[in-house]
């Protein structure tokens, strides 16, 4: 390798994307650019020249970038375009993004590998409705390194105050996002001022050239640093070999390294990393990579898995928060089913709730029933299974997602798990060399000893909605009628068996797991046992409700949170109101209702003797044996 070529691999690399509404001058910005720094492929320059005059066609800047005839003919980019510049500092892939709304998709698919924007604006036209969809749309995909250009300043004659006034505009736009510009510079893309030379047109601005601004941004962090991601794309067969395959999205790894692959948590060592027409193995492979390897155990494994180090493992959930961009031609709804793209998994999802669409014009948000096409949402999706995922804020990579209807992608999003749980630690079992011990009673036989069955009854709903009082009273109820009854309360239980659990997401699914799997020994004694929780996640009470193996019933103690904080026995919405509990059910942390509970009680509409009463009626009709009634 020459010293050139050596001295060229060394360059730092960084991915700059240009955004801006149509006809705003994003290809003439770029084409310009790259012939003032020298960056044109040769000849490239003298082929449109000569294409523009076969075409009798005045040069356009613009053609250096446009990538299809067609784009020629219309005089609109619709496609991504990249290619590569330099400046004395640093090596660039420049991605000029169409402007035109009904290719937004392309833009999002432009934008999202960015670590870097410009933002451009007419000096003529001003701010336009596409101006705020795009700013929106890079901090939606979490772009903060951004330079707004405001180009054509010679068609308002360089004016100074108008590049005041689009400045003042946009600034207060963008810092509802908050999102802080690093620049704003005024330029004439067509004749050169403020590219890379200043401009003496425009003496009055004293900030950098464009080509100085894009040189004082800096890289993300290297996807080698970040935690290993690893997505298998498919898994090839070799005589009794079976070699794992992928591209790696992030981190590093090693032979010897012992991996984890979510959400199947099966774990073995990389035995070798497989080459083809190498001399020799290689020992370690890191992001960017495509590998194959070899465990030192047959696992199965398929399409999808996503395999990590141990320590810094993925999330898995089957439930999360993801605020997207909707590009379907029918609107968004609840219930509405969907084809999950998340790397190399594909899985279908259902839209359980859309808690707010966002107005890209002015930042407002307001409930709604569906999202419209190209409408900005923050929704709740839920999938049949666990997948593994990462937080969007944290792992671009593996936080980022697409729906498929089947035939078109129809949005793009970024993970959020606010206010859920990480389900691993839930679904894991870590003992080994451990197996159960049957009892020697027969349940039949303590179910006649007791005089009726055992099992679950399970609680839940919002705080204030009257649980804890009505299971209380229906113990007492039951014990006089003589039931074997016990309440496990949720305020009871954190003083002892759960005193070590807050009330983080985490530890609020951990405090479930370990009522759910108490409650159920309680059943297999042949006793009923009430739980009072609020239980908001229906992935938890799901657990609950296995455990349970047939002795589980559901009761939800409905009553909205305008019922429930009217009520407010313990004073607990105040606080949270004030901001001195947070994560609290119903205020700032999501209840997941019940979709098909054994028993509803509602107790806006009923008082609590009338609660207790039709509960106590279901326990008769479903727990108790047949026969003479129990006396009191």
């Amino acid at each position: 390798m020459s010293n050139k070529a050596k001295s060229s691999a060394a360059r730092e690399q960084l991915r700059i994307v240009i955004v801006g509404h149509v006809d705003h001058g994003k290809s003439t910005l770029v084409g310009r650019l790259f012939h003032d720094t020298g960056s044109l492929p040769e000849g490239k320059f003298e082929a449109i020249k000569a294409m523009c005059e076969r075409r009798g066609m005045p040069f356009e800047w613009a053609f250096l970038m446009d990538s299809f005839q067609s784009e020629r003919d219309q005089g609109i980019t619709i496609d991504t375009s990249q290619i590569w510049f330099k400046t004395q500092k640093r090596d660039y892939v420049i991605i000029d993004a169409p402007g035109h709304r009904e290719f937004i998709k392309n833009m999002i698919t432009g934008a999202s590998s960015a670590e870097a924007a410009m933002l451009l604006i007419d000096a003529g036209h001003g701010i336009q409705q596409q101006s705020r969809l795009h700013g929106f749309l890079l901090n939606l995909l979490g772009i903060r390194q951004v330079a707004v250009v405001v180009n054509k300043m010679d068609l308002v004659d360089y004016s100074a105050q108008r590049f005041a006034e689009i400045r003042q505009q946009y600034t207060h736009y963008l810092g509802g996002l908050g999102v802080t510009p690093d620049y704003f510079i005024p330029i004439s893309a067509r004749d050169g001022d403020n590219m890379a030379e200043r401009s003496a047109r425009m003496n009055w601005y004293q900030g950098p050239t464009v080509v100085e601004a894009l040189d004082s941004f800096h890289p993300t962090a290297r996807p080698t640093d970040q935690p290993l991601r690893l997505p298998i794309q498919d898994v090839y067969k070799f005589d009794d070999r079976r070699i794992i395959v992928g591209r790696i999205e992030s981190g590093v790894l090693s032979v010897g390294d012992r991996l984890m692959f979510s959400p199947s948590n099966k774990t073995a060592r990389i035995s070798s990393i497989e080459t083809w027409s190498t001399p020799s193995k290689p020992v370690g492979a890191q992001a960017g990579q495509s590998v194959g390897i070899m465990l030192d155990d047959q696992l199965f494994l398929e399409r999808g898995e996503l395999a990590s180090h141990e320590a810094d493992a993925p999330i898995e959930t089957n439930v999360f928060r993801g605020r997207l961009f909707w590009l379907g031609h029918e609107p968004l709804k609840v219930g509405d089913t969907y084809e999950l793209k998340l790397m190399t998994r594909s899985t279908p999802v259902t839209v359980q709730k859309i808690e707010r669409v966002f107005d890209a014009e002015d930042l407002t948000e307001k409930a709604a029933i569906e999202v419209p096409r190209h409408g900005v949402a923050d929704i709740i999706l839920r999938s049949r299974g666990l997948l593994a995922l990462d937080e969007g804020r944290d792992m671009a990579r593996s936080g980022r997602f697409a729906l498929s209807d089947g035939h078109n992608i129809v949005a793009g999003g970024v993970v959020s798990m606010e206010g859920y749980p990480d389900q691993r630690e839930l679904v894991t079992t870590k003992g080994r060399n451990i197996k159960r011990v049957a009892h020697g009673v027969a349940v039949d036989a303590r179910t006649a000893r007791n005089g009726h069955m055992g099992g679950v009854l399970w609680f839940t709903g919002l705080s204030g909605a009257g649980k804890s009082t009505i299971a209380m009273a229906v113990e007492q109820e039951l014990f006089v009628r003589g039931y074997q009854v016990y309440v496990l309360d949720g305020d009871n239980v954190r003083h002892g068996l759960n005193a070590n659990l807050g009330f983080s997401p985490d530890d609020r699914a951990e405090n479930i797991r370990r009522i759910g799997e108490v409650a159920s020994l309680f059943a297999d004694a042949g006793m009923i046992a009430i739980t009072a929780f609020i239980s908001p996640y229906r992935s938890d009470r799901q657990r609950a409700r296995e455990a349970a193996k047939g002795a589980f019933h559901e009761i939800y103690v409905e009553a909205d949170v305008a019922t429930c904080e009217s009520r407010d026995p313990k004073g607990l919405y105040k606080k949270a109101r004030s901001g001195e509990i947070a994560e609290f059910t119903g205020v700032s942390a999501p209840y997941e209702p019940p979709e098909a509970a054994e028993l509803v009680v509602d107790t806006k509409k009923l008082s609590v003797a009338d609660s207790v009463s039709k509960v106590l009626a279901y326990i008769e009709r479903h727990m108790a044996l047949k026969g003479p009634a129990k006396t009191r």
